[in-house]
């Protein structure tokens, strides 16, 4: 070949020289290319996975395996059924608690030693040696979404329904309903008297009886309708009610008024009164029997079984650490009550009385708490008389002189003494021991005297001015 043909070949050696390596580094890039797309590929499946692990941490609680919020949301649902089930029987808002107080008691006077546990009242009547002590209790409340609550305390034999009705076995019955506010209530039913610094169940009472203003000057329970006002420190209460009678009689018309107003001034202390007036049952003029008598001497219309009664008592109270002081004042009258007569026209007399009482208490320990109390009941005018006790009372030394064997019909005949009632007084000490959240024993030694002989001793007959009373009790509440 010629030199001149070989320089003409020399370009095409040249491209294609150079096209090689064009070629080479094409092919390169395409794999690059692919392996790019596969890792893209492959970091958005990862990023997708992240994010659904991310989205189960968020609905999992801190620190809950998957496993846990399984057993979690299992819970859950059990609740919510749980929940719906107590709604549609009725339970939400519901509390039951209860209370049972065995007690014995030794009354000297009486001769009697022995157990006392839900005994009937109107066995005996009502004493104190035999109030509202040695009962079993249950109570059921119960509060609306609204704010209405109701309320029925059962307490066979030893309620307030067992003392002025005889067989009931309710205590309280009553209802409260908000008006404007929850602070604004309409209540109504049958409800206990709230008179006085002395509750009536012992799960609040520090000793076993009742103090004298408790037993003897305060009304039992009324039944009507009323108002409770909560204002700041203030809560007052009022009703118009029947007292001591859940239905009036033939020619009973007059319903009472009783109210009740607290003040809670701080932490430590408060202070409340409470009255009641309007009309009560009068058994003055009726004979054991429950008969109407009549005085031929008298002008008075002995049929009438009620007469006005005006009561009114001021408490209060100072609780701070160890010791807790109370205390109480109170007076009353009822028209036509008097134990005995006008002895010149054979008229019956108004029943007028006040007194006190006050109790203090420490702990000497925790759970070891000591009570003293004293009371006191002026009783003096138009031969005595107290709220429904109208007739001479040996057991509980109430009336005259009982050595002088006045008669209630007509003053005794004028015979000196039988114009004037017996003063009542009591010394109580007690001891309560706390041994568990729902355990307290009591004991509790009570001197009971009157500025007469009033109290008849049993074993001989005779008439004395003073008993003694030994109480123990345990109580267990829930």
């Amino acid at each position: 070949m010629t030199r001149p043909t070989r320089l003409a070949l020399l370009p095409v050696a040249l491209a294609v020289c150079l096209a090689f390596p064009t070629l080479a580094r094409a092919g390169v890039n395409e794999d690059i290319l692919n392996e790019l797309k596969a890792l893209k590929s492959r970091v958005a499946e990862l990023e997708k996975k992240l994010e659904a692990q991310n989205a189960k941490i968020a609905e999992t609680p801190q620190g809950m395996t998957v496993e846990q919020q399984q057993d979690f949301n299992r819970i859950t649902v059990k609740t919510e059924a749980l929940e719906d089930s107590r709604d549609a029987l009725g339970f939400k808002g519901l509390k039951i608690s209860g209370y049972m107080d065995p007690t014995f008691i030794y009354n000297q006077r009486q001769d009697r030693a022995g157990f006392q546990f839900l005994n009937r009242v109107d066995d005996d009547g009502y004493n104190y040696d035999n109030s509202y002590f040695g009962a079993a209790v249950i109570d059921f409340t119960k509060e609306t979404d609204g704010g209405s609550r109701w309320r029925l305390t059962l307490a066979p034999n030893r309620g307030v329904g067992s003392v002025f009705d005889g067989n009931s076995p309710v205590h309280e019955a009553s209802v409260s309903i908000p008006l404007t506010d929850l602070q604004t209530r309409f209540i109504a039913g049958q409800i206990p008297d709230w008179s006085g610094y002395e509750y009536l169940q012992p799960t609040l009472n520090k000793l076993i009886t009742h103090n004298l203003l408790f037993d003897f000057t305060l009304p039992t329970a009324y039944t009507g309708a009323g108002l409770e006002v909560t204002r700041g420190k203030w809560l007052t209460k009022v009703m118009l009610a029947n007292v001591n009678a859940s239905k009036r009689g033939a020619g009973e018309t007059s319903p009472g008024v009783a109210y009740r107003v607290d003040y809670a001034k701080g932490e430590f202390q408060g202070f409340g009164f409470a009255g009641v007036h309007g009309k009560a049952a009068n058994f003055r003029p009726l004979d054991d029997d429950g008969n109407v008598t009549i005085n031929p001497i008298s002008t008075l219309d002995y049929s009438a079984k009620d007469t006005r009664i005006d009561l009114f008592e001021l408490d209060a109270y100072f609780i701070r650490g160890d010791w807790t002081v109370q205390g109480q004042v109170s007076l009353g009258r009822q028209a036509n009550a008097a134990i005995t007569s006008d002895v010149s026209t054979g008229d019956l007399r108004d029943a007028q009385w006040w007194g006190l009482s006050a109790l203090a208490a420490y702990k000497f320990q925790p759970r070891l708490e000591g009570t003293v109390r004293a009371d006191y009941i002026n009783n003096r005018k138009n031969g005595g008389g107290l709220l429904g006790y109208t007739g001479a009372d040996e057991r509980n030394g109430l009336g005259p002189d009982a050595t002088l064997a006045c008669d209630s019909t007509l003053a005794g005949g004028g015979v000196e003494g039988c114009e004037h009632g017996i003063n009542r007084s009591a010394l109580t000490f007690g001891l309560s021991y706390l041994y568990n959240l729902n355990t307290t024993f009591k004991f509790e030694y009570r001197f009971d005297h009157a500025s007469g002989p009033v109290f008849l001793d049993v074993k001989d007959g005779s008439y004395k001015k003073n008993n003694q009373l030994i109480g123990a009790s345990v109580l267990v509440s829930f």
